[in-house]
């Protein structure tokens, strides 16, 4: 409905810019719009999976559809389009796309290690400058998303801008992918270290109240009553203190 919406705006703005020119025209007989061709571009994870023509969101089109309007959107989905095969394009929005591929680290490493010197020449070398101020303000919004810090962002569009781009592919591997990766093997690390603590404190709780059990059966307690001491000192459900029972009573 919002493509729809789009489609009669443009023809809206058209028909006033014409009678701008040529009072009266958009009421002669000749007076024709321009075709409009509708394209959803979509850059999520997942497939689309809304509906592409106008007819499949009205009510009875498949009896009145001679009487309503109807279109059907080209779908272009990024993640159907690898890397190489946009930069056979070697052109602008090939570049735009593949910088807004970039979702986490794995994709950045893919992408550094494809990308090449000769197509990022050839994807600007012909851009007004207009046109490559208007890119470097898109790509600098995609490299937010990935956290890059602002230094190395700037750095990188800048290299863009001045159409340096055997510099600009040296950046590529020089961003802080190493720093990235020492602090996830770092966390990794911590991460182990906090599951073998807590290993350890669940071994060590198991084993007091395998122990616990074990004294005050000796004492003479039965069954019922040790199940309850257990439910109240180590604040268990009565499902689990069940199943420590079945193991040490």
């Amino acid at each position: 409905m919002q493509v729809f919406r789009y489609i009669t705006f443009i023809w809206e703005d058209y028909e006033k810019e014409q009678e701008k020119l040529h009072a009266g025209i958009s009421k002669t007989k000749g007076f024709r719009y321009p075709p409009v061709l509708p394209v959803v571009f979509y850059d999520g994870v997942d497939n689309w999976t809304a509906a592409t023509s106008l007819h499949e969101r009205v009510l009875f089109s498949d009896v009145l559809g001679e009487y309503i309007p109807n279109y059907r959107c080209i779908l272009v989905q990024l993640h159907s389009y690898s890397n190489m095969e946009l930069m056979e394009r070697k052109d602008e929005l090939s570049l735009l796309m593949m910088i807004d591929k970039l979702r986490n680290m794995a994709d950045y490493e893919r992408f550094s290690e494809e990308i090449n010197e000769t197509f990022l020449r050839e994807a600007t070398e012909g851009s007004p400058e207009y046109l490559l101020d208007m890119i470097v303000q898109i790509i600098g919004v995609f490299l937010s998303k990935l956290n890059v810090p602002k230094e190395e962002s700037d750095m990188f569009t800048e290299q863009i801008k001045e159409r340096k781009m055997g510099e600009l592919f040296k950046h590529f591997e020089g961003w802080d992918v190493q720093a990235i990766r020492k602090e996830a093997r770092e966390e990794a690390r911590r991460e182990a270290r906090r599951e073998v603590r807590e290993e350890a404190r669940k071994e060590a709780r198991e084993e007091r109240i395998h122990k616990f059990l074990k004294a005050i059966k000796n004492c003479g307690v039965i069954r019922e009553n040790a199940m309850i001491q257990l439910v109240n000192e180590y604040q268990l459900s009565a499902e689990d203190a069940e199943e420590k029972m079945k193991l040490y009573w």
